[in-house]
């Protein structure tokens, strides 16, 4: 059975599931046109394996996933055109240098544009004559995006696309991501290093154990769940249990808690704002629901 898309999402995953022998995958949610939805979760949450579903890469055992408003199986060759993509590794070949991979690499798309290439690859400070098998995993990153903004894509795909990256180049690709965001585009961005995502992101779905635990706006995350800290003895035990990640250390703790529970603690525990990893770590702790 089809499932009707929304024409104003630039991407559907409807109840897509995967199964391995020690791993499955069943998930669904939803990326608006015109934002950049952050994907988290920690190694083994399956991320990389929800990329792979969207660009068949991996055979679905159930759901459908529709990009573009368009089925990603039956218009595959056109979808395709207009995503952008940055695995965690090349699938380039290693004795190719990096002019060679703009030559190769354009063939497959009608809006390759080699002035946009050379572009980012001297943005980047990537030297054209060198191999691939020659660069640094930072640069094999690098080189990844140059490929991935060089042919006027409407959707990227990026997974960990920061990773072995310097701070200076992590802030520069911010920039570029920002750049290219416009009301029809869309970014599905995958990372463990969720600073970045707190700079940029509108969205945001965790992922845990093969399964969506939260899809929503990054503001209402951040809204919902506050970081408490404390003296030692002076939480009931019914006051722990609403304290997600509760750790103690030295003379006290500290721990999540959502908004709505702040009035059962004590006034002398302090209550500040929390940060997507503070969140991410402390939903793993409890293995919790959100």
């Amino acid at each position: 059975m089809t499932t009707a898309t929304n024409t104003n999402n630039i991407l559907e995953l409807n109840g897509v599931s995967k199964h391995f022998t020690d791993f499955d995958l069943d998930v669904s949610f939803s990326l608006p046109k015109g934002f950049i939805m952050g994907f988290i979760g920690q190694n083994g949450a399956g991320k990389t394996t929800t990329m792979k579903t969207i660009l068949n890469m991996l055979q679905l055992d159930g759901g459908q996933i529709s990009v573009f408003g368009e089925d990603h199986l039956l218009s595959e060759p056109e979808i395709k055109e207009r995503i952008g993509v940055v695995m965690d590794k090349p699938f380039y070949v290693d004795e190719w240098t990096i002019t060679d991979v703009g030559k190769s690499v354009r063939v497959f798309y009608t809006k390759w544009d080699d002035a946009r290439y050379k572009t980012l690859i001297e943005r980047f400070h990537l030297d054209p004559k060198k191999k691939v098998k020659d660069l640094s995993r930072g640069m094999k990153m690098k080189l990844m995006i140059a490929v991935a903004l060089s042919h006027d894509a409407d959707l990227l795909l990026l997974d960990e696309p920061t990773s072995g990256l310097d701070a200076v180049a992590r802030s520069e690709l911010m920039e570029i991501l920002r750049d290219f965001m416009t009301e029809d585009k869309g970014i599905l961005f995958s990372t463990h290093i969720t600073s970045d995502l707190e700079k940029i992101a509108d969205y945001i779905t965790f992922i845990r154990n093969g399964k969506i635990v939260y899809s929503d706006t990054k503001d209402e995350l951040l809204e919902k769940y506050l970081l408490a800290k404390g003296g030692l003895n002076i939480l009931s035990e019914e006051q722990k249990k609403k304290i997600i990640g509760y750790k103690e250390y030295g003379v006290g703790f500290d721990g999540l808690i959502d908004r709505e529970y702040v009035k059962m603690l004590p006034k002398s525990v302090l209550v500040e704002p929390s940060t997507l990893d503070e969140i991410v770590i402390r939903f793993n702790m409890n293995q919790k629901e959100m």
